[in-house]
């Protein structure tokens, strides 16, 4: 017997007002049930939920359910099975590997994978190719992260400026903190409800995070914001999402993860990701009312220093960022490659090469001999060349 949802009904009893009647005698007769079960019968309950915090501790005594199995996210080797899995029956082109594919897609769960596949498989089809290469998986991945991209939402000019800015903002102060992951992609192409975005993805899977690493990723969250105020003198609402990010880190080094030296290696109330709707949901703060201004202090001067550190980076590279803004303006987006040349003082010409143009004679002569369908009507007009840039 396989019950899903169980948090449906097993969650925990209390006395609070959020309680039900209806669904605690539903919980009474389950766990008497289980109680009834004859090992002769061969009968086996399997159930899921993704509120293990919330269930009754009477369902997970032993003799009701004996086991509990963590289903987390995939490692590199999970995520290329599942890849497996769902890329079979697909025409994948002889370039896809597998192995690169799943090592690019740290922390993607099995729905994301599928998705990413089907997304890929979608473009493959509509842009009438007969096999998903890596070009269509790329943007899969792309979309799976920060959505589809937004083709129709124009931006002002000084806006397309300052989001260039901010983009790269983060990139350098990513590049430059040692604890940030690598930069994969920058963009100022709008897609879900960011106008632009900056990925970051790190180069092998993590489990664990120490606190350089958080004070570094914050002031790369910080950069955008502070590139905004070096370079223009003021703020935009675009780095809302930022600040919402980085508060959220703080305030979990200090109350979760004992990371202030004022406080100490102490926690402080619950984990606030998944709160307790059974039995301590009405208790009161396990601390007072200074220890919560000490808190607050805290949680402000980490933010502060970390906004300190990106605007410190930016000052001291304000050539490369003017000099790359510039260039993430005019080409909208640049992998991770390509910023690595011109970091490395390359220029736009080396890094984005103009398309190869054939000798004007050659190219003049055919559309010279080109003739009109219908006698008395011009000739056909030759085709506009491409312009370099234009994305």
């Amino acid at each position: 017997m396989f019950i899903d949802e169980l948090d449906a009904v097993g969650r925990s009893r209390g006395g609070n007002s959020l309680s039900h009647e209806e669904r605690e005698q539903t919980l009474n007769q389950l766990l008497v049930e289980m109680d009834g079960f004859d090992q002769k019968q061969g009968v086996i309950l399997l159930a899921s939920t993704n509120r293990p915090d919330i269930l009754d501790p009477a369902l997970l005594r032993p003799g009701r359910f004996d086991r509990q199995i963590v289903v987390d996210r995939p490692d590199r080797n999970g995520r290329r099975k599942i890849l497996e899995v769902h890329t079979k029956g697909k025409p994948l082109d002889s370039s896809v590997d597998l192995d690169t594919l799943a090592a690019g897609t740290p922390g993607f769960t099995g729905a994301d994978l599928a998705n990413l596949v089907n997304e890929a498989a979608l473009l493959a089809a509509r842009r009438g190719k007969k096999t998903i290469a890596e070009l269509e998986l790329e943007e899969g991945i792309m979309r799976v992260i920060a959505g589809p991209e937004k083709k129709t939402r124009l931006l002002s000019e000084h806006e397309r400026k300052v989001t260039a800015y901010h983009e790269m903002g983060h990139a350098l102060v990513g590049h430059h903190l040692p604890h940030c992951d690598p930069v994969h992609k920058i963009s100022i192409v709008s897609r879900g409800a960011a106008l632009g975005y900056t990925i970051s993805l790190p180069a092998e899977d993590k489990f664990l995070t120490t606190k350089s690493a958080l004070m570094d990723q914050m002031a790369m969250t910080l950069g955008g914001r502070a590139a905004e105020e070096l370079v223009f003198h003021e703020v935009t609402t675009g780095a809302a999402n930022d600040l919402e990010k980085v508060t959220a880190t703080a305030k979990a080094m200090i109350m979760r993860f004992g990371m202030s030296e004022k406080l100490g290696p102490r926690a402080f109330g619950r984990n606030h990701d998944q709160p307790f709707l059974g039995r301590e949901y009405s208790q009161e703060p396990d601390y007072s009312e200074e220890v919560a201004r000490e808190i607050d202090g805290e949680i402000q001067r980490i933010v502060e220093e970390a906004d300190q550190r990106a605007k410190t980076v930016l000052a001291a590279h304000s050539e490369t960022l003017h000099r790359l803004s510039k260039i993430l303006l005019e080409r909208e987006t640049i992998d991770r490659a390509q910023f690595l040349r011109l970091l490395d003082g390359a220029t736009q010409e080396e890094v984005f090469p103009p398309p190869s143009a054939a000798p004007a004679e050659p190219v003049a002569e055919p559309k010279k001999e080109k003739r009109s369908i219908l006698p008395g009507l011009p000739s056909l007009p030759s085709e506009p060349d491409a312009q370099p840039g234009s994305a």
